[in-house]
């Protein structure tokens, strides 16, 4: 497996169209925005949902998980049951006191061996039980920020068939009314950084983010829904370094990728309405390389 011996740094560019890319529990599940301007925000979380989810198809499909691509965060999966597992496979005995500090290292580093996620974006497993401690993961993504305000909506809609018999009698009429969040368009942005420091103490390998390259690409084709409308990866610009530190700050590199709007375009509405456009590699600071992620393999 090859170790990552390079800094990276993306930007990562997707567009909503008549959908709710992330809806705010806090707020009835209407799409995320920041308050002040009514930017569109989709958070770090969610992004990183659909990594895993496209990373559980990729390395299984209906069958078990490759060796060392287990998931750690998944529905329905209970944290310290997947710790446990750690504890059985290095022959630790559990019992019903505090886990002996001893032998987190060795728990911790067998979770980074067999979990993909722990070993990509870190966990904390500091539990009660089957304390694992807690990775700090090499990769990490931002909130996605739209470029432009986004419009909420919220649209009533009906349906002819009850949620319950008890309806059906005390209904005059013969559908039942509800409520959905969507809005127009929006194009959005969001950043991540690979810290090779970080990758050697996981073991997060090329091949794994090779790995997260595809899952970046191919995020909305396996997760399409009513509610979401049309997603789309639009962009995925990567800055790789010639060393583990780093060539250029990475705001520098994301601030050359020119995101704008067509001229004359007021209410964007479709991804025709903006223009992207990287970098010339001449003008990039000297030992950075640029990579179109939309095409281009690491690996």
């Amino acid at each position: 497996m090859n170790t990552i011996d390079n800094r990276y740094d993306f930007l990562f560019a997707f567009d909503c169209q008549d959908g709710n890319p992330n809806g705010d529990p806090d707020s009835d599940n209407s799409p995320r925005f920041d308050p002040e301007n009514f930017q569109g925000l989709v958070s770090d979380v969610c992004l990183k949902r659909k990594i895993r989810d496209y990373v559980a198809q990729a390395v299984s499909g209906d069958s078990a998980p490759a060796s060392g691509n287990h998931l750690y965060v998944q529905s329905g999966a209970t944290l310290e049951l997947q710790q446990s597992e750690a504890y059985k496979a290095l022959g630790i005995e559990w019992k019903d006191t505090k886990t002996n500090k001893e032998d987190i290292p060795a728990a911790a580093a067998w979770m980074c061996a067999n979990f993909f996620d722990v070993r990509t974006f870190g966990a904390v497993m500091s539990t009660d039980k089957f304390n694992c401690g807690q990775i700090r993961g090499p990769l990490q993504i931002t909130f996605a920020r739209s470029m432009d305000r986004i419009l909420p909506i919220e649209h009533g809609i009906s349906r002819v068939a009850y949620t319950k018999e008890e309806k059906t009698r005390e209904s005059k009429g013969n559908t039942e009314l509800g409520r959905k969040h969507t809005i127009p368009y929006g194009l959005y942005v969001a950043h991540g950084y690979l810290n090779p420091f970080f990758a050697a103490k996981t073991g997060f390998t090329l091949e794994d983010m090779e790995l997260v390259r595809k899952a970046l690409v191919n995020l909305f084709e396996l997760d399409r829904s009513a509610a979401r409308g049309s997603m789309t990866a639009r962009a995925l610009v990567i800055f790789r370094h010639d060393c583990k530190l780093g060539n250029a700050q990475a705001q520098q590199l994301f601030e050359s990728v020119r995101i704008e709007k067509k001229t004359g375009v007021e209410s964007p509405r479709s991804f025709a309405d903006y223009t992207i456009t990287p970098p010339d590699a001449s003008t990039l600071p000297k030992g950075v390389t640029l990579i179109d992620g939309l095409s281009q393999p690491l690996v």
